[in-house]
Order: C-alpha cells, then sequence, then structure tokens
C-alpha cells in the first residue's frame, strides 16, 4: 500500500535534483520560475513523507487479522502449488476444537473438485493438502500444520507470535485492522417523520445506524451521519391550515404547541371530514411549495416543534446525526427528471412520468399528473448528491425490509443512468426485520396504538432501577453511581437487545429477557466488565503498573485457558472486518459473549492474585496475568463503545 507513494517521493526528489543542476547550469530563462517549482515540489516531497511516515506507524500499531494472515500464506501456497489454477477457493476458519489446532484451511476438497471439472484430473484432497503444506511460506506466525481426515489442514499459531501480539495491544491500545485507502461512507439512518412521534419501529434504524457508524470511524473511514427526515410533502398543507386556524398569530408569537402528534391528529380528522379544509390544506401546499415566506415560517416551527422532541431521545442513545431531510433535495428534482428525460429513460403513462428500471416490475414515478415530485424523485436526488456531490465510496441505507424492493429499484436507476458502478462504488440497503411483543404480534400498546419510543425508554429505566434494587447495589452504590450504573444497563440492555439479533430477522421486545444478567445480554456483559476492571484495582494494581508490566513482562500462556483466552481477544480485527463486509452487528455481540465466557473459564482456572487463606492477605501477583484481564477489559470497552453501550467502574 505504501509502493505508489514511495514511487512518487523517488520521482519528486530526481525532479529536484534536475532543477537545482538547471540552476547551477543557468540554463533556465526564468529563475524565479524555478525557485517557484522548486518549492512546491519541495513542499509535496515533505508532504508525502510525512504522510507516508504516519502511515507507516498506524500501520505498525494496526492489530493484525490472524485469519487474513493465514488466508495470505495459504493463497500463496495454493498458488505455488497449482500455479495453473485460476481463483483456486481459499477457506481459512478458526478451529471449533482444540485437537483440530487454532485454524483450518478447508480448501483441499474444493481443489479436488475443481481440478476434475476444469482439469478432468481426479486427485485425492489429502495429495493436494500435502501439495500445499509443502509451499507453505517462510512466516512468523504458523508452529506447524497437520494434514487430518479427507484433506483438512490444522494450523497450530507460534506462543511467541500470540504473546508480542497481546504485548503490542496492551502497549498501543485497541486499534483498527489496516483498511488501506481512506474511504468515504454516507450513511442514511433513523429518518423519522416530522410531526409525528418516533415509535418503537424508529428504534432499529437509529440503533443500528450508530452502530455502524461506529464502527467505520473506528476502522478509520470518513463518515457522514444522515437523518433522511420526512420534512417535505402534502402533509404540511393541512398542518400549516390547522396552526393558522388555531394560532392565527403565530408569525409574531410563537405557538405554544405541546403535543405535536395530538395536533397531526386533529388536523388529520379535519381534511378527512371538512371539504372547505381540505381545499385550503391543498393551496397551503402549493404556497409552500413556491416559497411563500409565511408558509415557510409556518413549516419551519412545526419543524422545531419536533426536531426537539426526536433530540431528546438522541440525547438518551448518545446518537449523533447530521439532519438532511426530503426539503433539502427539493430544488434538485426538476433536474433530476431532465436528466432521466434527456437519456431517453422516461415514459408517460395516464400523465405521469414514469422509468422502467430493467429486473423490476414496478416503474419508479418521477414526476405525477399535476407536477408534482415523488418519493421516488426526492430517493433518487438524494441518491445523486451523495454519489456525485459527497462523493461517497459506500452508502449505506438502514431501512426497514419493507423498503427493500423500492431501494432496490432506485439504486439500479441510479446505476442506469450513470451515477456510479457497483464494482467501484458500494451502494447497500442494511435491511432490518420488525419489533414484536411477547405474544409474537407487531409491537403496540394494549389499546393497540404505536409503542412511544420515548415511553419505551422511560420504562427502561423504571425496570433497571428496579433490578438495582431487587439486587442490592442501592445499599452500596452511592447516589451518583446507581444513576450512572441505572442508565447504563437500561439503554445498554434496550441496544444490545436489538443488535445481538440478526437484523434481518423480526425480534421479540422483552424487559425480562434484556434485563436478566444471565446468558449473552448486556446486562451480563456489563456486570462482567465491572469485575474484569476490578481485578487490578482490588490487587492495588494502578495503570501505571500495568504500563510497565506490559513494556516488560512477557505474557506467558502455558495454561490451555489463557492460550484460550488470547486467541478469543486477538479475533477481534477479524469479527470487525466480516462485519465491515456483510454489515450484520450481532457478529460482534456474539464475539464478547465468548470473550466473557472464555474470560470466566481463564479466571476460574488461573489464579490472578493469589492470597493467603487464613489472613487473606495477597501474597502474590501473577501479572502476566492480569495483564490478560486487561486486554480483555480493553478489547470489551471497544466493542460496547462500537455498540453505543456505556459501562461504569461500578454496578
Amino acid at each position: 500500500q505504501f509502493a505508489f507513494q514511495e514511487n512518487e517521493i523517488k520521482l519528486l526528489t530526481a525532479e529536484i535534483e534536475r532543477l537545482k543542476n538547471f540552476g547551477c547550469l543557468g540554463v533556465s530563462p526564468s529563475l524565479e520560475g524555478l525557485r517557484d517549482e522548486n518549492a512546491k515540489l519541495k513542499y509535496r516531497l515533505n508532504f508525502l513523507q510525512k504522510s507516508l511516515q504516519e502511515e507507516r506507524s498506524k500501520t505498525a500499531k494496526s492489530m493484525i487479522n490472524i485469519n487474513s494472515c493465514l488466508q495470505e500464506i495459504f493463497g500463496a501456497a495454493i498458488q505455488a502449488a497449482y500455479p495453473d489454477l485460476e481463483n483456486p477457493p481459499l477457506v481459512v476458519t478458526p478451529s471449533q476444537q482444540p485437537k483440530f489446532g487454532d485454524y483450518q484451511c478447508n480448501s483441499a476438497m474444493a481443489i479436488s473438485q475443481m481440478l476434475l471439472k476444469t482439469k478432468e484430473q481426479k486427485v485425492s484432497p489429502r495429495e493436494i493438502a500435502e501439495k500445499i503444506t509443502k509451499n507453505i511460506p517462510g512466516n512468523e506466525c504458523i508452529e506447524k500444520v497437520e494434514i487430518a481426515g479427507p484433506g483438512f489442514i490444522n494450523v497450530h499459531l507460534r506462543k511467541d507470535f500470540v504473546s508480542k501480539q497481546l504485548s503490542s495491544l496492551l502497549m498501543n491500545g485497541v486499534q483498527p485492522p489496516a483498511i488501506g485507502k481512506r474511504k468515504k461512507v454516507v450513511v442514511d439512518f433513523s429518518s423519522p417523520n416530522i410531526a409525528k412521534e418516533m415509535h418503537v419501529g424508529h428504534l432499529r434504524s437509529t440503533i443500528i445506524g450508530e452502530s455502524m457508524c461506529r464502527l467505520f470511524e473506528f476502522a478509520g473511514y470518513d463518515v457522514l451521519r444522515l437523518n433522511h427526515l420526512g420534512d417535505w410533502g402534502t402533509q404540511f398543507g393541512m398542518l400549516i391550515a390547522h396552526l393558522q386556524d388555531k394560532f392565527p398569530d403565530y408569525l409574531t408569537v410563537s405557538p405554544p404547541i405541546g403535543d405535536l402528534q395530538a395536533f397531526y391528529k386533529e388536523s388529520k380528522r379535519r381534511f378527512d371530514t371538512e371539504e372547505e379544509f381540505k381545499k385550503r390544506a391543498y393551496q397551503c401546499v402549493v404556497l409552500l411549495q413556491s416559497k411563500n415566506p409565511d408558509f415557510i415560517k409556518a413549516w419551519e416551527l412545526i419543524c422545531d416543534v419536533s426536531r426537539k422532541e426526536f433530540q431528546k431521545i438522541y440525547n438518551c442513545l448518545d446518537i449523533t446525526l447530521i439532519e438532511r431531510g426530503e426539503s433539502f433535495y427539493q430544488d434538485m428534482m426538476k433536474d433530476i427528471v431532465k436528466e432521466f428525460e434527456d437519456k431517453g429513460f422516461v415514459q408517460v403513462d395516464d400523465g405521469r412520468k414514469i422509468v422502467f428500471v430493467p429486473g423490476f416490475p414496478v416503474p419508479l414515478t418521477i414526476m405525477k399528473s399535476d407536477g408534482g415530485y415523488t418519493y421516488d424523485t426526492s430517493d433518487l436526488a438524494a441518491l445523486k448528491h451523495r454519489l456525485c456531490e459527497e462523493k461517497g465510496d459506500i452508502l449505506i441505507y438502514v431501512v426497514d425490509s419493507g423498503q427493500s424492493v423500492h431501494l432496490q429499484t432506485v439504486f439500479a436507476a441510479g446505476q442506469m443512468i450513470g451515477w456510479y458502478d457497483p464494482k467501484v462504488t458500494r451502494v447497500a440497503h442494511a435491511a432490518f426485520g420488525v419489533v414484536l411483543g411477547e405474544d409474537k404480534k407487531k409491537f403496540k400498546t394494549r389499546s393497540g396504538d404505536t409503542v412511544r419510543l420515548i415511553d419505551l425508554l422511560e420504562e427502561g429505566l423504571k425496570r433497571a432501577m428496579d433490578k438495582l434494587k431487587d439486587k442490592e447495589r442501592d445499599k452500596v452504590l452511592t447516589a451518583e453511581e446507581l444513576k450512572a450504573a441505572q442508565t447504563s444497563v437500561a439503554f445498554g440492555c434496550i441496544k444490545y437487545a436489538d443488535l445481538s439479533h440478526n437484523r434481518l430477522n423480526d425480534y421479540v421486545f422483552s424487559f425480562d429477557k434484556m434485563l436478566d444478567d444471565r446468558g449473552n445480554t448486556a446486562a451480563y456483559l456489563l456486570y462482567a466488565f465491572t469485575r474484569i476492571r476490578a481485578i487490578a484495582r482490588l490487587a492495588n494494581i494502578d495503570e501505571q503498573m500495568l504500563r510497565k508490566a506490559a513494556r516488560e513482562e512477557v505474557l506467558v500462556l502455558d495454561h490451555e485457558k489463557e492460550w484460550k483466552l488470547g486467541k478469543c481477544i486477538l479475533r477481534f480485527p477479524e469479527i470487525l472486518q466480516k462485519i465491515l463486509e456483510d454489515l450484520l452487528l450481532h457478529t460482534l455481540c456474539d464475539y464478547l459473549y465468548e470473550l466473557a465466557t472464555t474470560f470466566t473459564e481463564f479466571y476460574d482456572n488461573c489464579y490472578c492474585v493469589e492470597k493467603d487463606r487464613q489472613s487473606g492477605q495477597i501474597v502474590k501477583v501473577n501479572m502476566w496475568r492480569l495483564l490478560l484481564c486487561e486486554a480483555t477489559a480493553a478489547v470489551m470497552a471497544k466493542g460496547f463503545d462500537i455498540l453505543g453501550i456505556k459501562p461504569v467502574q461500578r454496578m
């Protein structure tokens, strides 16, 4: 990844030398021009050398993805063993049982089939596995390989390699794996509608989108977090008409709209039952779209009331977003329609302008028969802006599965018109299922209404406090510590319950399950984390002593549980890499739970701090084991941070 920069540095150095010679020989007609050119080249050279140094330093500190390393090693071995095979299968996975080593390369069976199909050669997988192992290049991570069964290659890692990686983690902190070129990622998430309250349906998009942003930011990408608010459209006509009737002096006195949801319902009832009001509502839409200042003011007032309500929820859940609603794209709509017309993609159907996209049965309506625009038009405008103006390399739409066909049609239309090439730019719909109640039906209140998100969060706080008091935590924690534990548990459990399920599936919302401190829940993981963090503290070992030990101690991994924990800690980068590819965050939750349970096995079998049985005095501190505790806690803390969960020191 540094080759290009190194090559440019060589060329620039040569060019500076050439200009120096010109100056010495007096050949140049403009000495001033030469000086300027020389200064520019030197500036560019200094910049490149500095950035190359920074990149090298970052890469040196990056956590190594062991799976990727092994894939490179086995990829080279397969290439050397079978140079004529095009794109041979490469499969490297962590071993499920210690007797099969630490990792397995399972390519031999697939290569055997490939040789039979493409070259009509019948070679046993075991023979292929032997040939691959003979061609493994020299490396620092493999201790030995063994061939098992029909051709599985079991890989045993070197203990000094694992120990060295753990020491690096302790000294440099938890660093992301190296990603190469820094790309721009645009994430569209949350996206509630103005004048309607956020409900439980918005919970998933908000939580999943925030976590994805945190992951890409940690990995070193430039992330733009967009809130595609429903802040434009015909519904604003009835809202403004109702505002004029209820608060006629709204232009001079700020209207006290307390309950915007009730305000919306009132205006909707009038729109459905009063013909005169309905006509006025349509006139209001026209005046709003023509940017009449009084109507823009009314629109802004309604939007501001909603914004304040949304922000309360975003503050609770620690969500950061840039608002860029449908209104942002209104002035681009005309050009979008013209572009599709100019390229011959538009058909007229009963006065509507529609676009058929190959492979999709339902066309996009980009202009209604009355000349108005649609969601299709604004979504196309948003797509183009994100690709062509924001220069996004990766676009992620965190939107429910019900929008799948619509979004895929919009993406395909963008591709068809030439806005992006899917081989270069990734445009993905990170779809998710619905939230169900414990009766396995769509999550509703007892009266059948949609559950308001703010009510859900308040209920979570109440239940978390009840749980902490059941455990008598109020007797050992200060009031401040108890409050911190309450918010950590309440919001952590709500987020984790969502993120720990495969987002593609529906999931059952249950406070009882999510607050259970047994099993794969945030309550269990947060409690495990505070216990791990307390081990060094209770042994009177401070951070400075741990840092010194990380520099000087060799992490001994002789006990099988130390070895198992060490390897588990180092799987963190490969877990993150997988999620960057498939956008499935439950993999991180599963990993954190596995890490916590692996730590418990280690702690139950390996004494970190040895005490006298009679007096309880500390007689020995096994520092390398305390360092394993610290490495576990550091990875868990980073995992929590990506999931948007805030652990506490005492719980």
